[in-house]
C-alpha cells in the first residue's frame, strides 16, 4: 500500500479519508433499506441519507478545521466562503439518483482548496469499496495503489464514460468515433478516468463546484487534464460555484475532446 507522505496537507487528507469513510458506513446502512426521499427542485432528490452522511462530514472536518470555509450541496451556501483562502467543497452523495435506483455508482466527494485550486481530495464509493485519494504533486491512489490516466493519444476508439441521464443528442459526435458507456455520479466518473477505467469524461451539462471539485484533482494527479468546454482549467471557490461543461482525459485527448465538444455545443447549443 503506498502512503502520501511528507507534504504541506497530511491533516487535510487524513480528516477527508476519515470523514470519507465514516460518511460511507452511514450510507451503506441505509442504502437498498428504509430512507426519505425529497425534491429540492425538479428531477433533483434528496435523501435522509444525503443529509445524515452531510452531517457527519461537517462535524468531522469543521470540528478538526474550525476556520475553514465550506460549500456542500446539502448546505445553504454563503458569501462567507468567499473570502477564506482554505475551502472544503463536498457532495455527500454524488449519483443521489443512483443510490435510490440501486445503482452502485455513487460516491462521497470531498475536496479541499487553497486560493481557488484543489489540493488535497477524496472520492470514495462504498457500495464497491473503491476509495480514490488524491494530493496534489504527490500522486492519486485506489485502495492504497497508484493510480495514472490512460495514454491514449486518439480519439478514434477511446472510451469515454458519460452521464445515465444526460440527453445523448450532443454525443453523437462522440458516438461516430468512441465508445460511450454510461456511469452515475461524475465524481466517480473522473475518479474512474484518474485509475485508467475510461479515457476520458464530459459532460454538456453546467457542474457545480461539489460535483467536480475531488474528481478534478484525482485527474490532475493522476496525470491528467481537465477543463471546461472552453478548455479553460477549472477554479473552484467561485462566486457563481459551477462550470459550463466538463472535459477530462490525458493532456493530448483531453484537447480533441474539448474541439469536439466545442463543435457539439455550436451544431446545437
Amino acid at each position: 500500500m503506498t502512503r502520501m507522505t511528507n507534504f504541506s496537507y497530511q491533516d487535510e487528507l487524513a480528516t477527508a479519508e476519515r470523514a470519507a469513510r465514516e460518511a460511507g458506513s452511514i450510507i451503506m446502512a441505509l442504502f437498498k433499506g428504509q430512507y426519505d426521499v425529497q425534491e429540492k427542485s425538479k428531477n433533483n432528490p434528496v435523501t435522509s441519507a444525503d443529509l445524515a452522511a452531510n452531517r457527519k462530514i461537517f462535524e468531522i472536518i469543521r470540528g478538526r478545521f474550525p476556520g475553514d470555509g465550506w460549500l456542500s450541496e446539502e448546505d445553504k451556501d454563503s458569501s462567507e466562503r468567499l473570502r477564506a483562502s482554505r475551502v472544503w467543497v463536498v457532495d455527500p452523495i454524488d449519483g443521489t439518483k443512483e443510490f435510490i435506483e440501486g445503482v452502485p455508482q455513487f460516491a462521497v466527494s470531498i475536496g479541499f482548496v487553497v486560493d481557488g485550486r484543489p489540493q488535497v481530495a477524496v472520492v470514495f464509493n462504498p457500495a464497491q469499496d473503491q476509495f480514490y485519494q488524491a494530493a496534489a504533486g504527490q500522486g492519486a491512489t485506489l485502495n492504497g495503489q497508484p493510480i495514472h490516466v490512460t495514454l491514449r493519444d486518439q480519439l478514434d476508439g477511446a472510451l469515454l464514460l458519460v452521464s445515465r441521464s444526460e440527453p445523448r443528442k450532443k454525443f453523437q459526435v462522440f458516438v461516430d468515433r468512441c465508445a460511450i458507456e454510461p456511469v452515475g455520479s461524475i465524481a466517480y466518473r473522473l475518479a474512474q478516468v484518474a485509475g485508467g477505467k475510461g479515457d476520458g469524461t464530459l459532460t454538456f451539462r453546467s457542474s457545480r463546484e461539489w460535483d467536480v471539485c475531488a474528481g478534478v484533482l484525482m485527474v490532475e494527479a493522476a496525470g491528467g487534464s481537465v477543463v471546461d468546454g472552453n478548455g479553460k482549467v477549472l477554479m473552484f471557490n467561485q462566486p457563481e460555484a459551477r462550470h459550463r461543461g466538463v472535459v477530462a482525459a490525458n493532456p493530448i485527448l483531453a484537447k480533441g475532446l474539448q474541439e469536439l465538444w466545442a463543435k457539439a455545443m455550436a451544431e446545437q447549443p
